[in-house]
């Protein structure tokens, strides 16, 4: 039977839950749909196949914005949610909480106290019984997740491109040596994609065609090779739906700003790098994570950018949530999550 400890990756886009001896439960869109501010009507996956296609009675929104809790009462409902059940079902079997049910929960390091006692007081004063609520830097469980010692005199340099944020740590030791939290994400991409396409075209494309775009066409590094998608969307100038053929060179120079904002990111950091962790990270390299990951060509951007070499996850959105599996599957690691103890927020 499995074990009713917890650990929870909120981020932007999606939730991720891991169960004790049971992994990864749960692994959804993070969005909630509100009829009237109060009323939930869908969440998750569902929440999100009615984004931008709403009426106005009903609200579809992201909880987390910026790494941290944008709207507490609709995240808190959703966790609720998922652990007692909606709509007569639960999202995963045997997701239950008890009086002795424990939570870790990951949070960004370079963000406030009171930004990092929300995700604590999330749970605790949330209808879940609970016996113990423990705070993880995510990028502890991210570099865990990922496969790397964490615990060793070893410096371990990862970078976490997520929806809207990009976290870059410098980690030794079990600890964060340099952080450094850009509000730069996949949703910034995206948002450049739309004007882009808006300035272009003359055409008004919704986020979710942004993406789309993004996924099809961008690059890390630009490409001689002409690559073209179709996308629909409404013409600023008559006002009807249209469809125009966007390329690839168009999707790359929208986003090169903020790219090149995360490259200047990454050299900052190595900038501040101790010399003797300097040597470990020109023999590992730079492991890379996050959602945004996925975009094509962007680990041969910032391996030329900063001569070092890269490693990316097959699961690169899963590394934080998986990290928390592991402190709480491995005893070794407890005091990675004793920095922030229930008690630090009495």
């Amino acid at each position: 039977m499995s074990e009713k400890i917890y650990g929870i990756d909120m981020g932007t886009n999606s939730i991720k839950i891991y169960q004790k001896s049971a992994g990864v439960v749960v692994h959804q869109k993070n969005m909630i749909a509100m009829v009237k501010k109060s009323d939930p009507m869908a969440m998750g996956d569902e929440a999100y196949s009615m984004y931008e296609k709403a009426p106005k009675n009903i609200e579809v929104k992201h909880p987390i914005v910026n790494g941290v809790i944008a709207d507490f009462s609709a995240m808190q409902t959703m966790i609720q949610l998922y652990f007692k059940g909606f709509k007569g079902k639960k999202a995963a079997e045997g997701l239950t909480a008890n009086g002795t049910s424990e939570f870790y929960i990951a949070v960004p390091t370079d963000i406030t106290e009171v930004e990092k006692r929300a995700f604590h007081d999330l749970i605790a004063s949330s209808s879940l019984k609970t016996k113990k609520i423990r705070l993880v830097e995510k990028p502890i469980a991210d570099a865990l997740g990922a496969g790397l010692d964490v615990m060793d005199a070893t410096g371990r340099l990862i970078v976490n491109i997520g929806a809207d944020t990009t976290e870059i740590s410098l980690i030794s030791l079990g600890g964060i040596v340099q952080s450094r939290l850009l509000k730069i994400g996949g949703t910034r991409f995206d948002e450049a994609i739309q004007q882009a396409v808006k300035k272009k075209h003359n055409l008004v494309i919704g986020m979710k065609s942004a993406e789309r775009l993004k996924m099809q066409l961008a690059s890390g590094i630009k490409e001689d090779e002409e690559v073209t998608y179709d996308v629909m969307g409404r013409n600023l100038i008559t006002g009807l739906p249209n469809r125009v053929t966007v390329t690839n060179h168009l999707i790359y120079e929208a986003m090169s700003e903020s790219m090149s904002s995360v490259i200047d990111a990454i050299k900052f950091i190595l900038e501040k790098t101790p010399p003797e962790l300097s040597m470990d990270i020109m023999h590992d390299g730079i492991c890379m994570t996050g959602g945004s990951t996925h975009i094509k060509n962007l680990d041969l951007l910032i391996q030329q950018e900063t001569g070092l070499s890269i490693m990316k996850m097959e699961e690169p959105e899963l590394t934080v949530v998986k990290g928390l599996g592991m402190i709480m599957e491995n005893p070794d690691y407890e005091r990675i999550a004793n920095n922030f103890l229930e008690s630090d927020f009495r």
